[in-house]
């Protein structure tokens, strides 16, 4: 996991976004036809380790109601795919963040992962869980600062080793769990 969408807008819209700094964005659900969109910003995201174009639709639609996209009236700025952990479904695990070069340092990361865990569907989340390369520091600082925002605590262990799982091509992947919170 690395930081580098239904139609229904209103509970999910970011009202107030151009008085914060950030660009009039709207959140809000995937949808099938925002795969291609998400899989073009993915490859934009370096370093993030990009999916194939079906994993993306798949994300838009299986799991849109776990997912997130930030869009402004023409481009996709921001992706965030998750799932809910099978054998603990009160916990949401975060996939991949995704944010365009032209809306980062504008708190959009914090912004879609707050209007992901205040979705109605979701009220019963009291964990978050992502995986997280040691050398991360944007990332761990977006976890970080959403485990003080939900005034929750943090634990982290390693989850896949580089050797073990990855034959040495990928850095070791950090569990870092966040909870419990109530997500309302």
């Amino acid at each position: 996991m690395t930081v580098n969408n239904e139609g229904n807008t209103d509970p999910e819209s970011s009202r107030g976004a151009r008085d914060s700094g950030a660009p009039d964005l709207q959140l809000r659900k995937p949808q099938p036809d925002d795969g291609v969109a998400v899989f073009d910003l993915i490859a934009r995201c370096p370093p993030l380790d990009p999916n194939s174009r079906y994993c993306n639709l798949l994300q838009c639609s299986h799991f849109a109601d776990t997912s997130i996209i930030a869009v402004d009236q023409r481009d996709v700025l921001g992706f965030i795919s998750g799932y809910r952990v099978p054998a603990r479904p009160d916990t949401l695990f975060v996939w991949q963040v995704a944010v365009d070069a032209a809306a980062r340092g504008l708190g959009l990361g914090s912004r879609m992962l707050l209007g992901l865990l205040g979705r109605t569907e979701l009220a019963d989340i009291r964990f978050l869980e992502t995986t997280i390369g040691p050398d991360n520091r944007p990332s761990w600082a977006l976890f970080e600062r959403l485990a003080r925002t939900l005034s929750a605590g943090i634990e982290t262990t390693t989850l896949f080793e580089s050797q073990r799982h990855f034959d040495g091509h990928h850095a070791d992947e950090i569990l870092l769990r966040i909870g419990p919170f109530s997500a309302a």
